[in-house]
């Protein structure tokens, strides 16, 4: 019986790997311009569990808890927009954002809708074991209309 159980499992397998939707899952991969975004993807680091013991030479980054994206300013309505900017967020360790501008758009007002934004996310601090310690992270904000 137990033989006739692993046989039924192993052609089911077989069926779900061989399936088309698994061809169709790879081939929409291609489909995404991942190779013009590399730098705007926010990569956040792992939540910090409190109470799991660390290693004493890892450190965590700052947790997002809400990050609001920036809007297009009215004045800039109409206007065929791709402009970016780049952004360092200081996040102390009582959750306090920073927001310092180390590459601003090309438009002023991109630029400000940004800061803007920016200033509104909130964190988990930083961590190293159990203790709350300052923090950063850097990220890419791209404006694009059509």
């Amino acid at each position: 019986m137990a033989l006739i159980i692993r046989q039924m499992v192993l052609v089911c397998a077989l069926c779900v790997l061989l399936s088309p939707a698994a061809a169709l899952a790879a081939a929409g991969d291609d489909a995404t311009h991942e190779s013009d975004h590399h730098e705007d993807v926010l990569e956040l680091p792992e939540v910090h569990v409190h109470g799991l013991s660390l290693n004493k030479d890892q450190q965590l980054g700052p947790v997002a808890k809400s990050t609001p994206w920036p809007g297009i300013p009215t004045s800039l309505n109409g206007q065929e927009i791709d402009d970016w900017m780049k952004a360092r967020l200081l996040v102390s360790k009582h959750a306090k954002v920073t927001v310092v501008v180390l590459e601003p758009c090309k438009h002023r007002e991109l630029t400000t809708s940004g800061v803007t934004a920016l200033g509104k996310w909130t964190f988990d601090p930083q961590m190293k074991g159990d203790d709350p310690v300052d923090g950063e992270l850097t990220v890419r904000i791209h404006f694009r209309t059509r």
